[in-house]
């Protein structure tokens, strides 16, 4: 899977100084893209835009997405033709601890985006990315469709649902202008992949305690998650944004890029088949915590069926490529060209 279509595109990522920003950075500018970024600075040490040194590649600006007047004026001074909207606070417990922040960047910030791309006449199309938990919970369900109500029943949650029906808002009340840029919504799983360092996420919170030589403390091992590499997620934003760049109105609409659901496992059959690699065991956290939806599975068949788009990797591929993605980087090679090796790898491999 290569696409062509990007080569000389001007490209947005909102979002670039974080794991998925940092991936796609890379991959669109090994693309020939001319890829620009607008983001807080990194804030995880290790950091993947820094150690894949991905200032070197892209231009940069440092900003809050609460900010309409910053935001404005990167949109206006970078002059994309295709917005790809990752910034976000992307974390179910971080939204606990900070609820007013999460729904400022992940609801204002999406409308600050929106109302910046409705006044640059140059930006033809946008991707906007949510998060599979921005349905409303339904346990019985064996894989949520983009037709189902959305919801949440945490901030973090919520402000992804909010996020969705503030951008078919800007769809509905402005899409017809003349001129106006084609918005569509992606909605994907888990994603696992090297270079993730955020906290309180499964794979990062493995190596750090492996590193440390200590078991890591699992919170819901039971918890049914939509695992995928970065790569899957990624490939289906760029697909999608193909469409809109390409003119095609129909894919202006909502869409979920999740793994077949023979991958879709628990925390705790992820941490079998991830901890031998890592070099760590794990035990369960009994404290009290925040509740969790305790199952998530996507339907992606809309976008196999509309799109074209299917999964690369089994789970276990996924699982094989990012434990060895981490004990390469501890081994000291280079984390650009692991990715490099990394997103080739996927554009040899057929879909399933």
């Amino acid at each position: 899977m290569k696409f062509s279509s990007y080569a000389g595109r001007r490209v947005l990522i909102t979002g670039h100084t974080g794991f998925k920003g940092s991936w796609l950075a890379l991959w669109l500018s090994r693309m020939g893209a001319r890829v620009s970024g607008f983001a807080l600075e990194a804030d995880t040490e290790p950091s993947l835009y820094v150690q894949a040194r991905l200032d070197e590649r892209i231009e940069s600006m440092i900003g809050d997405i609460r900010d309409p007047d910053l935001v404005a004026e990167a949109v206006a001074g970078f002059a994309p033709e295709i917005v790809f909207h990752l910034a976000a606070q992307p974390l179910v417990r971080r939204g606990y601890a900070e609820p007013l922040r999460t729904f400022g960047t992940n609801v204002m910030g999406t409308a600050n985006l929106l109302e910046a791309v409705r006044r640059t006449g140059s930006v033809k199309a946008v991707v906007v990315v949510t998060s599979d938990k921005c349905y409303r919970e339904d346990t019985s369900s064996f894989g949520y469709r983009e037709t189902d109500p959305l919801g949440g029943h945490d901030p973090y949650a919520a402000s992804k649902a909010a996020a969705e029906l503030a951008t078919n808002a800007w769809r509905a009340s402005f899409g017809n202008s003349p001129g106006a840029a084609l918005i569509a919504t992606a909605r994907a799983g888990n994603v696992i992949g090297g270079g993730d360092w955020a906290c309180d996420r499964l794979i990062p919170d493995l190596w750090r305690a492996a590193r440390s030589k200590r078991p890591a403390l699992i919170r819901n091992p039971s918890a049914v998650r939509p695992w995928q590499h970065v790569l899957e997620s990624l490939s289906g934003y760029l697909l999608l944004g193909e469409r809109l760049l390409g003119g095609h109105a129909e894919a202006a609409d909502a869409w979920n890029f999740g793994p077949a659901l023979a991958d879709m496992e628990s925390v705790e059959q992820l941490c079998k088949l991830m901890c031998p690699r890592l070099g760590v065991d794990w035990r369960y956290d009994g404290s009290p915590q925040p509740r969790e939806a305790a199952m998530l599975r996507l339907d992606s068949s809309k976008a196999m069926m509309r799109l074209g788009w299917r999964p690369r990797f089994t789970l276990e591929e996924a699982i094989e490529l990012t434990g060895d993605w981490y004990a390469r980087f501890d081994a000291g090679e280079n984390p650009r060209e692991l990715c490099i090796e990394r997103i080739a790898r996927f554009e040899q491999c057929r879909n399933r």
